[in-house]
């Protein structure tokens, strides 16, 4: 295999197992390129228009949907079709009139759920830390690899809407400007889903928060339809307060 091409393939054991590509259809896949997901967690676009969408038969035909500018993610034309999606993204195909979201299912990873339109002007992202920058100003690091800033008038003295956002609390931002519509912190009676693990795809309202200081040994209780379950801090996702504030399919 020449160098090139393990820069830009995978074979099928290297593949996430969750990539919907039979075993023996597809010796090669398209490895992501670098971008706002990591390799086990994102699938390049030529498999989601191929593999999951089936809008073509074959990568020749994909790359050549991707190339006419006929898919969006995030609002945002992309013609790569080794561009990473994954969690919260939302991909539009306009010709076809489909528009998706990116959410884990019980026992999948990632699936595509399929959203109405007034939803692809929106995406929910987690905080995953915070971080001051030149001015004092503070930017918030999103789970997307994308970052939004909040300005602050006196460095020394944050005010009260630069000090709200903590980390894994959840901003719903508006496509594709990335502007911030609403916050929903990490607090005890907002619902959330959880992203990975066993109990992947379910979701709960937050009802209590165990463990100690790190976060990586807190355990959340989660409380849906009277039944309780637990599962590791790292893995919830807020998703709204008294309802989702997205399509869960």
């Amino acid at each position: 295999m020449t160098k090139k091409s393990a820069s830009t393939g995978l074979k099928r054991y290297a593949m996430p197992a969750w990539w919907p590509i039979p075993v023996k259809e597809h010796v090669w896949a398209p490895r992501p390129s670098p971008g706002p997901h990591s390799l086990e967690r994102s699938m390049p676009l030529l498999i989601v228009l191929r593999d999951v969408l089936k809008l073509a038969e074959t990568a020749r035909e994909a790359k050549y949907i991707l190339r006419s500018g006929a898919v969006k993610v995030d609002g945002v034309v992309r013609k790569d079709y080794r561009f990473p999606v994954g969690l919260m993204d939302v991909i539009e195909i306009e010709k076809e009139n489909l528009v998706f979201r990116l959410l884990p299912r019980p026992g999948k990873f990632l699936d595509l759920v399929p959203i109405p339109e007034h939803e692809k002007y929106f995406k929910l992202c987690r905080i995953e830390n915070k971080t001051t920058v030149k001015g004092g100003h503070i930017q918030l690091n999103l789970h997307d690899g994308s970052n939004v800033l909040i300005r602050v008038s006196d460095p020394r003295n944050p005010d009260e809407e630069a000090r709200k956002y903590k980390t894994f609390d959840v901003i719903k931002i508006s496509l594709p400007d990335r502007k911030i519509l609403e916050h929903y912190p990490f607090e005890i009676g907002n619902l959330a889903l959880v992203i990975s693990g066993k109990k992947i795809g379910r979701i709960g309202k937050i009802v209590e928060v165990k463990g100690g200081p790190m976060r990586e040994h807190k355990i959340v209780t989660l409380e849906h339809n009277g039944e309780r379950f637990d599962v590791g801090y790292l893995t919830v996702f807020v998703i709204g307060r008294n309802e989702p504030a997205i399509t869960l399919g």
